[in-house]
């Protein structure tokens, strides 16, 4: 199911003009930042949610301020919102584990990226979606359900942000019990 709501990803090469950034988008429309944070290598990613207008008039204003140091900036129009609550967090899934489906991306925010094609593919529970935190800056998503639909997810997400930004992808029928806990189910 979609969000009917945009979020906007922006990722720069320093951190203390990520912050300025953050600053100047909040002011600039009324958005809510979903996540802000460094990752390695000395970047900062942020990601912002709010009406498309809002969202893409606050893209720009943290554009601007960011300059020359902006890595990467998209803007993700209705975003599903299984991928919106499962934002650098866990969210657990009731029911019987039949399949779990992974990807990781060499980079952060592709992982949204991917995990939104794939919510919107096939009918799975996203799990996670994790933008860089603890990661080494890599990005990934989890998400679970049939094996059809984990296997058509997987590779819609993968195709979304194209093979050159993939590090890996599994698809595992038939998950031990025990994956639960790592996954975030009860």
């Amino acid at each position: 199911m979609q969000a009917n709501i945009a979020i906007g990803l922006l990722e720069t090469s320093s951190i203390a003009k990520g912050v300025e950034s953050l600053d100047a988008m909040c002011k600039a429309a009324g958005i809510k930042p979903e996540t802000a944070q460094p990752i390695s290598k000395g970047k900062y990613i942020i990601i912002i949610s709010g009406p498309v207008g809002e969202v893409e008039s606050s893209m720009a204003k943290g554009a601007e301020i960011a300059g020359d140091t902006v890595v990467a900036k998209n803007i993700i129009r209705n975003i599903h919102s299984g991928v919106l609550s499962a934002l650098n967090k866990k969210v657990k899934a009731g029911g019987r584990l039949e399949a779990i489906g992974m990807v990781e991306t060499k980079e952060a925010l592709p992982a949204v990226f991917a995990a939104d094609a794939a919510a919107k593919a096939a009918f799975v529970h996203v799990c996670e979606v994790n933008t860089g935190k603890g990661t080494g800056g890599k990005g990934y998503f989890t998400v679970m359900g049939e094996v059809g639909a984990v296997r058509t997810a997987v590779s819609a997400g993968v195709k979304a942000v194209g093979e050159d930004a993939v590090v890996s992808r599994i698809v595992i029928p038939n998950a031990h019990e025990h994956l639960a806990q790592i996954i975030g189910r009860q």
